[in-house]
């Protein structure tokens, strides 16, 4: 790049899932959009990897291939706990297929972003945003300052996309600060060279003990289709223990507690335990403002019940796109920003209803009285755990649908939108 000012319709700070599934769906429509990553591909991404039919319908909306090499399908998820084991296929739904899948977020999320470089997003790795771009006659952010290759540029266009993940800077120079009140997790995670890799069901564990301690959160195991397992754990912030956790040791710990075959010990991990914060439940608002939109970790979507994140950057990403391809046609100021704040509106819409039960249920948890008394009489029944699966993933179909794809949408049309 020899010029110090570039121009686009639209720009897109941060190319994990919900970066790159903003900038494919702006390209895919035919918007000018640079995809500006701070790191270089490949590059890691703490989670644990896991991919509900949830995401994998957002994966097949975006033509990814998903039949390639590198990524392991499964049947459902197989859960312990209160001395129960059950396996639970994922559900049989018009809206969603029936199977998900791992890839390692070193691979997925390069894949995402080559894919929306094939449709016509401008990729620029090693890109450093170091600011907003604000316009003082209008308030409105208009493009961004960065480092590339030791040079200052900047980046000029009409509406910004925050997808810079959990810490966002972006976000927070432009005065959104984290929200108290939402729930946050911890994920930690190491990858083991396993037998277990060809496993047909992921695993979750939902019994977390610190010493005599039950905390909320699970264990899991998911395969891989490069050998490996991801093997981590995943805690909320709704206990009293929460800030008194070694969620390393705790890791360490529990894996020492499976079979010796499954080699979860040193000899066989590939690299150490990385751990991350989850940002859950919108705890970051507004997702619009001064022509600035949130997607993905930036605006914390993360499923409060199952910590769940990629698909929501993904099915953020198309929304966002979709609404500013709209707004970028209307002819006057008042009308584009009509249709920007549709986006925010649209979806507290969908989920606002969803994270607030989430919310009410992973405070309940934080009672290691509740958590107990859910594993030790909850599993042993599969008629509810069925249904616990379809509420915990966000799996139902909107119309018609099961007794429980019913229950659980009525449910979410009568809670407050979070």
């Amino acid at each position: 790049m020899t010029d110090s000012t570039r121009h686009a319709d639209v720009i897109v700070v941060g190319a994990g899932p919900a970066g790159s599934s903003t900038a494919y769906w702006l390209a895919r429509a035919g918007l000018t959009v640079f995809l500006l990553e701070k790191a270089t591909f490949p590059r890691d991404k703490i989670c644990g990897d896991g991919l509900t039919p949830r995401a994998v319908r957002a994966l097949i909306s975006m033509g990814v291939d998903i039949d390639a090499p590198g990524w392991s399908r499964n049947k459902g998820l197989r859960i312990y706990g209160g001395g129960t084991r059950i396996e639970l296929p994922w559900p049989e739904l018009a809206s969603f297929p029936d199977f998900g899948l791992v890839r390692s977020r070193m691979d997925l999320d390069e894949l995402l972003a080559r894919h929306a470089a094939a449709a016509g997003a401008e990729l620029i790795e090693g890109c450093n945003v170091t600011g907003p771009i604000i316009d003082e006659r209008t308030d409105r952010i208009v493009g961004v300052t960065a480092r590339h290759k030791d040079e200052e540029i900047t980046f000029h266009a009409p509406l910004v996309v925050a997808a810079d993940g959990n810490s966002t800077r972006l976000s927070v120079a432009m005065g959104l600060e984290r929200r108290t009140d939402r729930p946050m997790g911890v994920a930690v995670r190491r990858y083991y060279e396993s037998p277990r890799h060809t496993d047909e069901y992921m695993e979750a564990w939902l019994e977390l003990w610190d010493g005599r301690r039950l905390l909320p959160g699970y264990g899991w195991v998911f395969p891989l289709a490069d050998g490996t397992c991801n093997v981590g754990l995943g805690l909320l912030n709704t206990s009293k223990s929460f800030q008194n956790v070694d969620y390393r040791g705790m890791l360490k710990g529990w894996t020492a507690q499976m079979p010796p075959e499954w080699q979860f010990d040193e000899e066989h991990a590939s690299g150490p335990a990385r751990g991350a914060a989850l940002p859950m439940g919108f705890n970051r608002q507004p997702h619009y403002a001064r022509g600035m939109l949130l997607v993905g970790d930036a605006g914390g979507m993360i499923n409060p019940f199952n910590g769940e994140g990629i698909d929501y950057a993904l099915e953020s990403g198309k929304l966002a796109a979709e609404i500013m391809v709209q707004a970028l046609a209307r002819r006057t100021p008042a009308q584009r920003e009509r249709t920007l704040y549709e986006y925010p509106r649209i979806l507290k819409d969908e989920h606002g209803g969803y994270f607030t039960l989430a919310r009410v249920f992973v405070q309940a948890i934080g009672d290691p009285r509740v958590m107990k008394f859910l594993t030790t009489h909850g599993l042993p029944h599969p008629t509810l755990m069925r249904f616990t699966l379809k509420l915990l993933a966000n799996l139902t179909d909107p119309r018609g649908g099961d007794a429980f794809d019913r229950i659980i949408n009525a449910m979410q049309r009568v809670a407050p939108a979070a």
